[in-house]
């Protein structure tokens, strides 16, 4: 865990700050919210392998852009390409969590306060300008609230946890929809900006009032104080592994292309709302087989041998019938130049 805090930390200078390039080491590039996961799949799969991994947690605008340009193995990103948008590349989901509200607040202790979607997007849209509100009272009844000014705190680059939260917002708000849209930048109404989930959540927590959204497993390693909410069955749910695979258990992967199932606002009694997978682009005739190769099977082993970890930082593994089915699209699709297989099921 000491390795796991240090590895955070380092934010933007990725893994190669911990873990050194070697020749036969993978590049990679792109999303924040995974990365605390990543970072402790690395470090086990060094150990076991000799074989490192060079990540770049840069949001993952940044991993498109990268990976695009092919100066890395892979690029990672929360924010699923389309169809049309994926050409030459092979997409394919690697772990899932949540999305969390995380406040700054006097007197509120974790998972107290109690938020909706419609006032959510009201705090974002600027709406909403102090914690004693009467929408956010009407939702906490007898909670004692502050008269503090809200601070809200949202990501400046680009960024697969916005697209999901900006998802999540229009899903319950019209005025959200219509005003802000969906992307993975928007302009905000209102707030500051910060680097990654590791800049959202440093902010947070060292300003008073200050409300963000980062990935859960941010929020556990900050130890930052986090919202209950009521999602679409209108049942109040606190962020926990077990509400991320309930929105998660009904998700048809094969229904678009590239597994590009959002998981915002999924119905059901215990799930919660802002639950979103994190997604490995990689080239289906890559440059650079070898590393590629490298890549596939530190993929391979993260699935079948890193639930656990997953699980320990409150991620939600990849269903074992969704690996088998990436695994055959791996087979099928990621050739050499001559179109062997770069992967073969069950190697």
């Amino acid at each position: 865990m000491k390795l796991l805090k240090s590895l955070i930390a380092a934010g933007a200078l990725g893994l190669a700050a911990t873990l050194p390039v070697a020749a036969a080491d993978i590049s990679g590039a792109g999303a924040t919210f995974p990365y605390p996961i990543y970072a402790k799949w690395a470090d086990a799969y060094k150990k076991e392998t000799n074989i490192g991994l060079n990540y770049q947690s840069i949001g993952s605008g940044g991993g498109i852009k990268q990976i695009k340009a092919k100066t890395v193995t892979f690029g990672a990103t929360d924010a699923p390409l389309s169809g049309k948008d994926l050409d030459d590349l092979t997409q394919f989901p690697m772990v899932m969590g949540g999305i969390v509200p995380v406040i700054n607040v006097d007197g509120i202790s974790p998972g107290e306060l109690v938020l909706d979607g419609p006032t959510l997007a009201k705090i974002f849209l600027g709406e909403i300008k102090s914690w004693d509100d009467a929408a956010i009272a009407k939702l906490n009844p007898g909670a004692k609230l502050s008269k503090q000014a809200i601070a809200i705190v949202h990501r400046s680059d680009g960024s697969g946890t916005t697209y999901n939260f900006a998802y999540y917002l229009a899903d319950v708000s019209a005025d959200w929809k219509s005003k802000v849209g969906v992307n993975t930048s928007v302009e905000w109404p209102a707030g500051i900006g910060a680097k990654g989930n590791e800049g959202v959540a440093n902010n947070v927590a060292n300003t008073k009032g200050s409300i963000g959204y980062v990935e859960y497993a941010y929020a556990k390693q900050n130890k930052l104080n986090y919202t209950k909410m009521v999602n679409k069955d209108g049942k109040v749910v606190a962020p926990t592994a077990e509400s991320f695979q309930a929105a998660a258990a009904s998700a048809d992967w094969k229904s678009q292309p590239g597994y590009g199932v959002i998981l915002a606002n999924q119905a059901g009694e215990k799930s919660w709302p802002m639950t979103a997978a994190t997604w490995i682009l990689v080239y289906k005739k890559p440059q650079d087989t070898v590393a590629t190769s490298e890549a596939l099977k530190f993929f391979a082993w993260s699935y079948a041998k890193g639930s656990k970890m997953a699980e320990d930082l409150d991620y939600v593994p990849m269903p074992s019938k969704v690996v088998r089915d990436i695994e055959q699209t791996w087979a099928s699709e990621i050739k050499d130049a001559n179109g062997k297989p770069l992967y073969t099921v069950g190697n």
